[in-house]
This record gives structure tokens, sequence and C-alpha cells, in this order.
């Protein structure tokens, strides 16, 4: 009987609420269409990418592995910088590959899994970690570069500054 009193209680109160309306929120704007792919990446290009990226490194103190991969992936040139730790060869290009393959940097992959997003983490070849960059040109992803050797926002603040030098963007 407390129980069937309870609820009646219960439906007493909600009553008034159930009809209303709720408030419904301002729909959420589409997301842009990913970028399209372009012609990848010649070797003159992406080796002068490794050169800026070199540099920048060099300026900062840094030892770096930096890999340019084409569209699909596929590397196009490679750097290293001496005494780079030899684990950051690898890194490097699957930064690069990632951010190539999923047309977005690897530090946007690495803010969705910092925001909870760890579904990231079962999908084959991404890199979650700061320091591949998708190379654009004409509003068409034709690479992407991938730094490793410092930290991961070092690394991506070389990436960027290479594609900035090279490429003016």
């Amino acid at each position: 009987m407390k129980r069937l009193l309870l609820g009646l209680a219960v439906l007493a109160v909600a009553a008034p609420a159930w009809g209303q309306t709720p408030p419904t929120a301002a729909p959420a704007a589409a997301p842009a269409p990913p970028l399209s792919y372009g012609a990848p990446i010649g070797l003159e290009a992406a080796q002068a990418l490794i050169d800026r990226a070199i540099e920048a490194g060099r300026a900062r103190g840094f030892r770096l592995a930096v890999a340019v991969v084409e569209p699909s992936g596929e590397l196009v040139a490679f750097g290293r910088m001496d005494d780079v730790q030899y684990g950051s060869i690898n890194v490097a290009q699957d930064k690069a590959r990632s951010a190539a393959r999923f047309r977005s940097s690897s530090a946007s992959a690495e803010e969705r899994l910092a925001a909870g997003r760890i579904a990231l983490l079962a999908i084959d070849g991404i890199v979650p970690v700061a320091g591949g960059v998708p190379i654009v040109i004409d509003g068409r992803v034709v690479g992407a570069i991938g730094v490793s050797g410092a930290s991961s926002a070092q690394d991506d603040e070389v990436a960027r500054a290479a594609i900035a030098a090279v490429l003016g963007g």
C-alpha cells in the first residue's frame, strides 16, 4: 500500500511536467565535409619540407626524425638528425601516415582521445599523438608530414613551421 501511495505521489508531482514540451536544442551544425585527396606530393617538395623541419629542429635544439608521405600514407621522403632516438624513426612515419590517411592532424586525434573518445584506440592506423600534419594544396590533401623526437607539441610545432616555410600556409 505504501508503494502504491508513493507511486501516486510521484505521478502527481511529475504530471504537470509531462504536458510541457521540453526546450529543444539548436540543431548542431553539420560537420564540414572532409578534404578531398589531390595528386601526391612530389619528391622535391617533400625534401624541402624535410629540410625546413630539420632546420627548425636544429634551431630549437631538438633531434628529430621527419617523414613525408603521399595521401595513401606511403613514404615519399625521410630524414633524421644525428643521434635521434631510433624509436622516433617509426613514430614519425606513423604520425605522417595517420594524418594522410585520415585527412586530419594527429594532434586532433590526440585532443579527441584526451576528451574521452577512447574508441579511437580501436582504429587501426590512427596515431593520437601530435606531430602528424596533412599537407594541403589548393584545398586537397597531397600528403602529410610526421615529426618525432621532441615532445608531441614541439613535434607538431616543427611540422607546421616546415609547411608554412615551404608552402606559405
